[in-house]
């Protein structure tokens, strides 16, 4: 195998996988299905290397194909220069292409692994676990459009899907995605989740929607419970700054400190503890590695991100766990809730709450071609969604900080597309 290689295509494919059931969230939904890209970039001698990127559809596509010019012909272990020819800082004020990036990059890397036969993570430095512990994602979930089932709106519902996640995929660590209902319910649920699994340990995220006086409220009632962090409780630096000089409770993000100017502003005059590493918002895998050594540095937590990820980007979250030293949390993933994937093997399994490193060259992942064609299928057939509209509420608009919440007795049927 040759050691240097040309790209010679680049080809992008939309999918959309089912999850299990519809996930409520501070901003909408996700309508009972994951929108994703999936990447390919081809080498002149026959190596494909894989990526993803959320959303999609047609613009998406079209955004890759216009890459082809920037990049056919190009090494793709050249991949600072890549940074700049496609992401410029200056450049991308009037063209952001973080997540291209990413997907490339995360492509790139899994062509370097293949030809040099190693696992992307000893590309990275070298695995220090051969396996990545994850948190259980707690969500509040309309009922499964065709079946009925899986509906989380009231206390007991929250608890016995927690628990049936816990026997079934081994999490003894829980994340609740909260900023749906008002606060105080929040909080209620949140407490019962406590008693309900003592010896956990656990984490809130409302996604930034609360003014400071409702976060402060909340993290001070909170703070006798065995909290990993309380993530994104505002919007905004100076807010979070605000929370965290009132709260004994470690403040999490991966809304305000994405970046290395944000990461840099939060150094220099500390406003988040744990930063939360995700590998398509930084712009790649060794963005995430970087930003991890300034947290070392100054002595900052981190932990791993979800976006919605399939296989795919599931892979470059493991591989980067694998090489972090200062990893002190269990990773986020939505992964649990999807019924299928678009990778050989199917879903990747859990053991005891963690999932392994791949092993194998590059990202350890390959395409099954039938499920690509059958979920990108279902994409045309269905479309995509708007993320930040809940079909249970037509006319809704969320504003930050809000003060529209949802109604936990609201039990009204919603038809969702599916």
């Amino acid at each position: 195998m040759k050691l240097f290689m040309t790209i010679r295509d680049i080809r992008a494919t939309t999918v959309t996988v089912p999850l299990k059931a519809p996930l409520r969230h501070a901003n909408g939904c996700h309508w009972g299905r994951f929108v994703r890209t999936i990447v390919e970039v081809e080498t002149d001698n026959g190596l494909i290397g894989l990526g993803e990127m959320g959303g999609g559809g047609e613009s998406a596509e079209a955004v890759f194909r216009s890459m082809k010019p920037y990049l056919v012909g190009h090494d793709p272990a050249q991949l600072e220069e890549m940074r700049f020819l496609i992401a410029n800082p200056t450049a991308s004020l009037y063209n952001n292409r973080t997540q291209v990036l990413a997907a490339l990059e995360f492509a790139c890397l899994d062509i370097l692994g293949q030809a040099w036969g190693v696992p992307v993570c000893d590309i990275l430095g070298g695995s220090l676990r051969d396996k990545i512990p994850f948190a259980s994602y707690c969500f509040f979930r309309y009922p499964n459009p065709r079946t009925g089932a899986g509906e989380v709106r009231s206390i007991d519902q929250m608890l016995a899907s927690a628990r049936a996640s816990k026997e079934k995929f081994g999490f003894t660590t829980h994340k609740l995605k909260g900023g749906v209902f008002h606060p105080d319910y929040e909080l209620e649920v949140y407490r019962a989740l406590a008693d309900a699994l003592p010896g956990d340990s656990l984490r809130f995220d409302p996604n930034g929607v609360w003014s400071t006086e409702q976060a402060i409220r909340f993290g001070q009632a909170i703070q006798g419970l065995r909290n990993d962090y309380l993530e994104d409780p505002v919007y905004g630096l100076n807010g979070m700054r605000r929370v965290r000089q009132m709260v004994n409770i470690p403040l999490a993000t991966n809304t305000v400190v994405v970046n290395f100017e944000q990461l840099a502003a939060n150094v220099l005059d500390t406003a988040v503890d744990v930063i939360l590493l995700d590998t398509t918002f930084w712009g790649g895998i060794r963005a995430c590695v970087k930003a991890a050594a300034v947290c070392e540095t100054f002595q900052l937590g981190v932990a791993v991100h979800s976006s919605g990820e399939l296989g795919i980007q599931l892979a470059t979250m493991l591989h980067l766990g694998a090489v972090l030293p200062n990893l002190s949390f269990a990773a986020d993933a939505h992964y649990h809730h999807l019924t299928d994937d678009i990778i050989e093997g199917g879903l990747m399994p859990y053991e005891a709450g963690s999932i392994r490193v791949p092993v194998g060259a590059g990202l350890g992942v390959r395409l099954n071609r039938d499920k690509l064609r059958e979920y990108s299928e279902l994409y045309q057939r269905l479309g995509g969604y708007p993320y930040d509209r809940d079909p249970g509420r037509p006319g809704w608009t969320p504003i930050v900080p809000n003060d529209r919440w949802a109604d936990p007795g609201d039990d009204r049927a919603v038809e969702i597309p599916f």
